[in-house]
């Protein structure tokens, strides 16, 4: 990945992670878009350190409450119902979905829930949801409202960001509003449950970065200092916003963005699946249309070599050998020859086997023990001894 692709994904990253549009969503996205390499997850949730750090550094005085009431209330006993220590409860709580169900479905995470079709259809699906819960529930609730139960529901509706598209304020904002709460509370509950599992997520998925991966470490920390930079401006500006208005704006950003992927799919202007997917999908082909590769035996386990075959030429006369009979024939007058022997030999014309001139026997001259002295024709009279020519 080149630095002007870590600066533009990075941009990306800081842009979309607080709007409830799907921030890993959009990188894969453009990065198909721009015809680039997908950046993988571990690019996406390393980079997303920059936007939690936002977070952290503009809540600072909240996180800090939080922290110091929890702490404290774990010895003394009259804080326990204080609202910053119960919140650090909430928080945790809330985080163990995402991170159960995050491990279980690592492999699907890198891989199927990267498609783009998947993307597009869960911007879709999620906008129209999140319009709906915005316009038809009833927001009257506050953060000192928050309880064990809620908080598991916060945590389980930001579980759903796993699948990029969904988007994680979005999904928990959209929960939050189902129970009641107010936009910007919910809004900022979203925000500060999503720093254990970014922060986790994000320093997991550290080792690996670089090896085989397409962002190297260059790369992700240039896109990291300016997701953070970007993210910060982003969050300000969106806290403001909800305050006062609606999130009809980003329900239409979603459905015309999910509508235009999915056209440009079936068009085939963007490949749905990334790289690593295809490279895998041609090699599974390749191994079934080639099975031989598979299935032929290695020259160990085969069987022994044939032996050599008899030389073409007989080395004294330098007469062609006949394969049929084994013996050097003369080209000229088409007469066989027994090297062993040196006489000129007929052949039978129904076995195809040499005659001994002496006996007039037929022998095979292949055989290990086949000469003139042992005829295969016929065996010399017990107690004789065949002639030698």
């Amino acid at each position: 990945m080149s630095i002007l692709e870590a600066i533009i994904l990075g941009l990306i990253q800081g842009l979309t992670e607080f709007l409830p549009i799907s921030s890993s969503g959009h990188l894969r996205v453009f990065s198909a878009f721009f015809g680039w390499p997908d950046p993988g997850a571990a690019f996406t949730a390393v980079s997303q350190l920059g936007t939690e750090l936002a977070v952290l550094i503009y809540f600072r005085q909240k996180v800090w409450n939080i922290i110091s009431a929890w702490t404290r209330s774990l010895f003394t006993k009259e804080l326990r119902r204080h609202i910053d220590a119960r919140m650090g409860w909430y928080l945790i709580i809330g985080t163990i979905p995402i991170a159960v169900i995050g491990l279980l479905l690592e492999e699907q995470i890198d891989g199927v829930f990267r498609d783009l079709r998947l993307i597009a259809l869960t911007l879709i699906v999620f906008g129209v949801i999140l319009g709906l819960v915005d316009r038809h529930t009833r927001k009257h609730r506050e953060l000192n409202d928050l309880n064990v139960q809620r908080g598991v529901i916060f945590g389980l509706f930001q579980a759903l960001a796993l699948i990029p598209g969904v988007s994680r304020s979005g999904a928990t904002v959209t929960g939050g509003m189902l129970l009641g709460f107010q936009r910007k509370d919910a809004a900022e509950y979203a925000f500060l449950l999503a720093m254990p599992a970014v922060f986790a997520s994000g320093f997991y998925q550290l080792t690996d970065i670089g090896g085989e991966q397409y962002a190297g470490w260059t790369a992700t920390i240039v896109g990291t200092v300016v997701a953070f930079v970007v993210g910060y401006a982003v969050i300000a500006w969106f806290m403001r916003f909800i305050s006062t208005n609606s999130f009809m704006p980003f329900v239409y950003y979603r459905i015309a963005l999910g509508i235009l992927i999915l056209t440009l799919v079936s068009f085939g202007v963007l490949e749905p699946r990334d790289g690593a997917d295809l490279e895998t999908d041609a090699a599974a082909v390749e191994a079934e249309e080639d099975p031989a590769e598979e299935t032929a035996p290695s020259p160990e386990a085969g069987p022994s070599p044939e032996p050599s075959p008899e030389p073409s030429v007989d080395p004294v006369t330098g007469w062609p050998v006949n394969p049929e009979t084994g013996l050097p024939r003369n080209p000229d007058t088409g007469v066989h020859r027994d090297p062993d022997t040196g006489m000129d030999v007929d052949i039978d014309p129904q076995t195809n086997l040499p005659i001994d001139p002496i006996t007039g026997q037929t022998y095979d001259p292949r055989a290990d023990d086949a000469s003139p002295e042992a005829p295969q024709g016929g065996q010399a009279p017990q107690g004789e001894q065949a002639p030698v020519g």
